[in-house]
């Protein structure tokens, strides 16, 4: 049994290098721990019982805790900077349809909740891909 416990923590390993989900991981700890009990205990149900139970503790403590270490944080970039930015309207923004504002010295695709004709002063709420999503600006 104590070659089989080496290949199952060769094989885990592999499958936690090829997928890095740190799932695999928490077996490969247990199937170590199986394999040095094959050294106290002839029994295969004390050893599988150990792998099973062991590692599935192991994930279940310790993955929560791992996973708010490792969560992509969001990179803020450059074009997250004109939120909240003042523009003008350049095309019309008709109701369900888009048009276009200067912001930032830039034109972009536009789309509000209300109809804005051109030259209205606006503010920039959100950015959805390419688009901004606008609303007038009271003067």
């Amino acid at each position: 049994m104590f070659y089989i416990w080496i290949g199952i923590v060769i094989f885990l390993t592999l499958i936690e290098i090829m997928t890095i989900n740190l799932t695999t991981i928490w077996y490969v700890i247990s199937a170590i721990v199986a394999l040095i009990l094959t050294n106290f205990t002839d029994s295969y149900m004390i050893q599988v019982g150990t792998f099973a139970i062991l590692g599935t503790i192991l994930l279940l403590l310790t993955k929560p805790f791992i996973k708010k270490f490792l969560k992509n944080k969001n990179v803020p970039t450059n074009l997250d900077r004109i939120l909240g930015m003042k523009g003008t309207v350049t095309e019309d923004i008709l109701k369900n349809k888009t048009g276009e504002v200067k912001v930032d010295g830039k034109k972009w695709t536009a789309y509000a909740d209300t109809e804005l004709k051109k030259d209205t002063l606006i503010r920039v709420l959100e950015q959805n891909s390419v688009k901004l999503k606008v609303e007038k600006v009271e003067e």
